[in-house]
């Protein structure tokens, strides 16, 4: 199974000391069958107060710390080895409930889908719902791989990538009405439209992994976003509509969430004039094994 490694280091720069308030760090990777957290260190400068573990409360691993002391810079630096192995593209049968769309969820998992099902956006006019219906066939029933390949695709052949130097995810309906965005923004685009034709999508954040062979990808060497789809007897598939992707080749989980707001990589606050604070410089490597051993 290939083994990659993952370095993130984050480094707040401040003109004159200030002090820091509680920082939340969710930068571990999620554990699971197809990918296995070996080892993981998170070194930080200056060192905390205090550091502690918890599981929120969709289960991701997020560090809380508390500091004592002021300092003129604060860097944060992650160091994860993993153990990847993607799983292949999903496949249903026509026997499957969910091959055809619509379908319906179980009633003893409907109650906790719930939430992953319900629009969280305003849609007064009916432009997110109109732009999901486009990957409906005419006559129903529509294979729901077409509807979820479909949105997967035309969002990345559709929509102009940009960095955004605003904070937080924009609104799906600018998302649509600008036909441009940031992974983020594109994540929560195409988990809205699910929602509304009744489909349980959540958001993850994450890393993409980029081999050489792949430069055309878009996200690779920054944190990453894209979306999880929940379907009666697949379970959650994901899903990147930046590059394209379908299933978990080249990405590396770290958190899921209703929205995206619940899953920010780093965030915190500092105690000090406005004007105090530089600027913030981020460094993202991620590389396999096989990488490290020709270096």
């Amino acid at each position: 199974m290939p083994l990659l490694t993952i370095h993130h280091k984050t480094e707040y720069r401040y003109a004159r000391p200030v002090a820091f308030g509680e920082h939340r760090i969710m930068l571990r990777p999620r554990d699971g069958h197809d990918l296995r957290v070996l080892e993981s260190r998170l070194d930080i400068m200056p060192e905390p107060m205090r550091l502690r573990w918890i599981h929120d409360v969709f289960g991701n691993s997020v560090a809380i710390a508390d500091f004592d002391e002021r300092a003129e810079t604060l860097a944060f630096t992650s160091t994860v080895t993993v153990e990847h192995n993607p799983a292949e593209e999903f496949a249903l049968t026509p026997d499957d409930r969910a091959y055809f769309y619509p379908f319906r969820y179980d009633d003893e998992e409907f109650p906790d889908l719930l939430q992953f099902i319900t629009p969280q956006y305003s849609d007064p006019n009916g432009e997110l719902a109109g732009w999901a219906r486009n990957f409906l066939d005419a006559e129903a029933p529509t294979p729901t791989f077409r509807i979820l390949s479909g949105m997967t695709h035309g969002i990345r052949e559709a929509f102009s990538y940009r960095t955004r130097h605003e904070q937080g995810t924009q609104h799906p309906l600018d998302t649509l009405q600008t036909g441009s965005g940031t992974c983020r923004d594109y994540a929560l685009f195409m988990i809205e439209a699910l929602r509304r034709l009744g489909i349980a999508a959540r958001f993850v954040s994450g890393y993409l992994f980029v081999p050489d062979d792949h430069d055309h990808y878009a996200g690779g060497g920054s944190t990453h976003a894209w979306v999880q789809v929940y379907l009666p007897s697949a379970g959650w598939i994901e899903f990147d509509p930046t590059n394209g992707i379908v299933g978990t080749r080249d990405l590396i989980r770290v958190a899921v969430a209703r929205d995206p707001r619940q899953a920010i990589p780093l965030h915190g606050t500092y105690l000090g004039p406005a004007d105090a604070y530089l600027g913030m410089e981020v460094n993202i490597d991620v590389t396999s094994a096989d990488e490290r051993t020709e270096a």
